[in-house]
């Protein structure tokens, strides 16, 4: 018999409490064994039934979910998924969540969207739930003996996919970039609004600057551009010999949109062998396809490994597809890429 999945739910608002254990009531292998008004009253509910998972509100009396939340991962590390409001203050309070160490952060639907609004929340719990506690730095893993031998070559440009944690490994791969670094294109998996209080927080952490990505820009180095959450797809387009953004409002790839495989391969065609693509922690296959296609234009290929991932499942369906030369530990990635994108005179391209 599986073991269920035991849940406290967090969150000033009855109304909202209703939909999230209704929503998580529907799938069988989630139990709901408490549900608090504030966080004064959860700590109690924690320590009596011992929960796998908490889900917290943002907004809440007498202490706010943030300081809430601190408490917690100093106390008594138990992955804690957000419930935040979709709003830029609701944004940027939650990528301070993530960088405290909640799971991950789902947006509030509009009290009038009812219960199926909320079903996007079974499938983070339940991940949460299985996620990997007490991460560890690992060894390098060669997963191709040749990649031992490759040639430094310069990449004009870095491509990165997350999800799941990888608001994490962005912080601690990002700010230790040199600002003369090759541009890097990233797309992590987030709601509209996110992306910009991410880009603006790693901005103020970082030597390199960090901006959302808009249609047309021309890369250049000591640059990141962080595709649009939720909206559109990034893409790398080459025109007149210059690399420039692309935005494309199509319709969701690999069930994403932003979707790292549609990054992925936007770089294969316009890059090959002069670009590198990492994939990070994250939830789901996204990202694996586009992967081995820029592998089989020549481009080098990274993977975050299994022991620093929050979900160690886009990295995993990469390296299942052969699209990852390396598994890397994220508290070596930033290093292995400077290594890698060094000329032979010790400079950039």
């Amino acid at each position: 018999m599986t073991k269920k999945v035991r849940v406290i739910i967090v969150d000033d608002s009855k109304t909202g409490r209703a939909f999230i254990a209704a929503a998580l009531r529907r799938d069988p292998d989630i139990e709901i064994t408490g549900m608090a008004a504030d966080p004064l009253e959860a700590r109690d509910l924690i320590i009596k039934d011992q929960p796998d998972v908490i889900t917290l509100d943002i907004e809440m009396p007498n202490m706010n979910g943030l300081q809430f939340l601190e408490k917690i991962m100093r106390m008594r590390p138990i992955p804690v998924v957000m419930v935040s409001s979709l709003t830029a203050r609701g944004a940027e309070t939650s990528i301070e969540a993530l960088q405290l160490g909640a799971f991950d952060c789902f947006p509030k639907p509009a009290s009038f969207a009812g219960i199926d609004a909320y079903a996007g929340l079974v499938p983070l719990v339940k991940a949460a739930a299985g996620s990997i506690s007490g991460r560890t730095s690992s060894k390098n893993s060669i997963l191709n003996n040749k990649t031992s031998q490759r040639r430094v070559v310069s990449p004009e440009v870095i491509a990165i996919g997350a999800s799941t944690g990888g608001v994490e490994a962005l912080g601690a791969i990002l700010p230790r970039l040199p600002s003369t670094f090759p541009p890097v294109m990233i797309t992590q998996h987030m709601p509209p609004l996110f992306t910009a209080s991410l880009a603006t927080r790693l901005n103020q952490m970082c030597d390199i600057t960090l901006q959302e990505a808009e249609d047309g820009v021309p890369l250049e180095n000591g640059h990141a551009y962080i595709a649009p959450g939720g909206t559109r797809h990034l893409h790398l387009k080459k025109m007149g010999g210059r690399l420039f953004t692309s935005l494309d409002e199509g319709d969701p790839v690999s069930g994403h949109r932003p979707s790292v495989d549609e990054l992925f391969r936007s770089v294969a065609q316009c890059s090959g062998a002069s670009s590198v693509g990492v994939i990070l922690t994250g939830m789901g296959r996204d990202g694996a396809e586009g992967l081995l296609e820029m592998r089989s234009a020549g481009a080098y290929t990274l993977g975050q490994s299994a022991a620093s991932c929050v979900v160690y499942g886009m990295p995993k369906a990469a390296v299942e597809v052969g699209a990852v030369e390396r598994m890397v530990p994220l508290s070596s990635m930033a290093e292995m890429l400077i290594s890698y994108c060094k000329s032979e005179n010790g400079g950039f391209v």
